[in-house]
């Protein structure tokens, strides 16, 4: 990782560790239209035109690259019944993530991936799908 990546995934490790307020669930319930921890600005209507273009369904595999706490990974995964990894460089983000899944009951349809855009441990043609949101690069 660059030092910028570097310092990117320490800033977004602390932000992490707090669990979202009250209004912060409020707002992203008013403004994204889902209570699903977002940490980014993609409304849940913008969620559903990704799936419905990106063809997903419940055979499909997702990559979520910068998932964060898991918007809108696993929320596509809930809403279209696919196969989602999750990938991002804080690991807390993804252990709030796989706790949402617990939760949800989505831990058979969703994997959690520590690791860098940059430098992916996967295989080509591993996925169907990949989605990119609220991910400043």
């Amino acid at each position: 990782m660059t030092k910028a990546e570097q310092e990117t995934a320490r800033r977004f490790a602390e932000r992490y560790r707090v669990a979202p307020a009250e209004v912060s669930r409020r707002v992203e319930l008013a403004v994204i239209g889902g209570d699903w921890g977002a940490n980014g600005y993609t409304t849940k209507a913008q969620a559903d035109l990704l799936a419905a273009r990106l063809g997903l369904r419940p055979e499909a595999r997702l990559l979520d690259l910068g998932a964060g706490r898991d918007w809108p990974g696993l929320y596509l995964a809930a809403a279209t019944g696919c196969q989602v990894v999750l990938a991002d460089v804080p690991i807390e983000g993804l252990r709030a993530a796989a706790g949402r899944a617990r939760r949800e009951g989505l831990t058979g349809r969703a994997g959690l991936l520590a690791a860098s855009a940059r430098a992916l441990p996967l295989a080509p043609a591993t996925f169907d799908a990949v989605v990119h949101t609220d991910v400043l690069c």
